[in-house]
């Protein structure tokens, strides 16, 4: 909410919520339509690790880091679009009872009360009262702070993981393909969208980057919720997180070399 309110919500955050909502959609449809994808992501457990980042806790900071805060909105958006469908569908697909006909009360209760949207809601209230400039400011400095102890939030469930005595780097194909899915071929796929709609590099440069977060925390929370393969999401989620130690820093490494190369 802070940083809506810092930034405000234009075009450029409700297109890039738009792209991950849509792409993330897309993406499940395709995965479970054809036999050739589902079965190397036989589970929802698997699909929404491949696909649900952690936008909010490692790919927030990293953009502040990286890129200029003109591209915040960008970033903002995707986490946004990222957060609305994990928690709209996520309890949906991993509830045993998920070949049944969609609840439409269940979904409208999951939308309110996902994190994304209480933040947009709480923003409107506060543009309808015209207190943006006053709680912008306020909110903008533990916004930050909050952002910046983020990542001691997922060292501490990474740290809860390994307490679990499971073997993390026994990995079989599934999980092998779900870590591929999230860390390189997402990303390649956002990298060919954001070309197809003429982002300029800062844009191409946040979404892509946002794609290329490793597993969000909230697809291990839904699975011990719903007590549903919990060790694979474990498992997806340590392994992503260590590979994407190297793997954004070679993103970013391989947009510039593209921007250099090809654009100028």
């Amino acid at each position: 909410m802070g940083l809506l309110l810092k930034e405000g919500i234009d075009i450029n955050l409700i297109k890039s919520a738009i792209l991950a909502f849509s792409l993330i959609g897309f993406l499940i449809i395709q995965i479970n339509l054809f036999p050739i994808f589902k079965n190397k992501l036989s589970n929802y457990t698997l699909q929404m690790a491949g696909l649900i980042g952690n936008t909010s806790f490692l790919g927030i900071p990293i953009a502040i880091a990286l890129l200029p805060s003109t591209t915040i909105n960008f970033t903002i958006g995707f986490d946004l679009g990222t957060t609305l469908f994990a928690w709209i569908f996520g309890p949906f697909f991993l509830q045993e009872k998920s070949k049944n006909v969609p609840n439409i009360g269940g979904l409208l209760n999951a939308l309110i009360n996902s994190p994304a949207s209480r933040g947009i809601i709480g923003v409107l209230f506060v543009y309808v009262f015209q207190l943006e400039e006053i709680l912008g400011d306020y909110l903008w400095i533990p916004a930050r702070i909050v952002i910046a102890l983020a990542i001691i939030i997922v060292g501490t469930r990474l740290g809860i993981i390994t307490n679990q005595k499971d073997k993390f780097f026994d990995l079989n194909k599934e999980i092998k393909f779900s870590i591929l899915l999230k860390l390189f071929i997402l990303p390649f796929i956002v990298f060919l969208i954001s070309k197809y709609l003429n982002f300029d590099f800062y844009q191409s440069s946040a979404v892509i980057l946002q794609a290329g977060t490793p597993t969000a925390i909230s697809t291990i929370l839904m699975a011990e919720a719903y007590d549903v393969k919990q060790k694979i999401a474990s498992k997806i989620l340590f392994t992503t997180t260590l590979i994407s130690i190297v793997t954004i820093p070679l993103l970013k490494i391989l947009l510039n070399v593209f921007n250099k190369n090809f654009v100028n």
